[in-house]
């Protein structure tokens, strides 16, 4: 929803009453100022989809498309190249095609740039944790530095590493309010990623993460082929059939129209 910065400032008083404010006062503040908003809104504009849907569900995502387009009857053996061919909508395969193009060209090791190919495609499925989530799928057929490092780059995304060039990105700022304060489990999360030996296999995510928003850049699968094929453990019946914990997680985007 659009929030109406001037109307929230309105309630909080001066700049120096909001400066003084604890962050748990301002989120408090933020909410119960949505929670107004959308009962003065909520008749005249009711939300089509919850906001944490999958894009492929028709979740919202900026440059997504409006209507939900008839998807193509994927292989009998699915494999992962398929799904960014089938399944994956544009602008999720852009941004991680972009961001696993720059640490290629940045020299990193290979895991690591299937890492960044692979650390958002979850948002097909589910955009609430989605660090949680895509780790999960991901972990019957990677290494564990890179479902670990996805697990985390969600929580670390919101906290700056100057050691490695990282700062809290503008576009947060934008999408979350410069107010933002991450809720506590995702402190927690980064704390304990913060202190821990494969930290780095995280938060490498983070920083070509923020190279990966432009619309303009033309990028392929084509140069991670053969990357995929050596780190990603394409099972023989293909994903979504392999009877592993996650096959019904690729199942469902195999058949998102699917009432059963």
């Amino acid at each position: 929803m659009q929030i109406d910065r001037r109307a929230l400032f309105a309630t909080l008083g001066t700049a120096a009453d909001r400066n003084a404010m604890p962050s748990e006062a301002l989120a408090d503040a933020l909410e119960h100022h949505m929670i107004e908003s959308l009962d003065a809104e909520g008749t005249k504009d009711e939300l089509k989809v919850r906001l944490g849907t999958g894009v492929l569900f028709g979740g919202p995502l900026p440059d997504a498309p409006t209507e939900l387009k008839k998807l193509e009857p994927m292989p009998e053996k699915p494999t992962l190249v398929d799904f960014f061919k089938y399944r994956f909508a544009p602008p999720t395969v852009r941004h991680v095609l972009q961001s696993a193009t720059d640490a290629m060209k940045k020299g990193e090791r290979e895991e690591l740039i299937l890492a960044c190919l692979l650390h958002d495609v979850v948002l097909n499925l589910i955009k609430v944790d989605h660090g949680w989530w895509g780790a999960q799928m991901m972990e019957p057929y990677v290494s564990e530095k890179i479902s670990w490092g996805i697990r985390y780059h969600q929580a670390l995304r919101f906290y700056p590493d100057p050691s490695v060039g990282y700062e809290y990105p503008e576009l947060y700022n934008k999408i979350f309010g410069k107010d933002y304060v991450p809720p506590p489990y995702i402190k927690q999360a980064y704390e304990y990623a913060r202190n821990h030996k494969s930290y780095m296999d995280a938060r490498m995510i983070t920083v070509h993460d923020i190279y990966a928003f432009d619309p303009t850049m033309k990028v392929s699968i084509d140069p991670f082929i053969d990357i995929i094929g050596r780190h990603f453990k394409q099972p023989k019946e293909g994903l979504g059939y392999d009877n592993s914990p996650v096959a019904h997680m690729w199942r469902t985007l195999i058949f998102p129209d699917t009432p059963l």
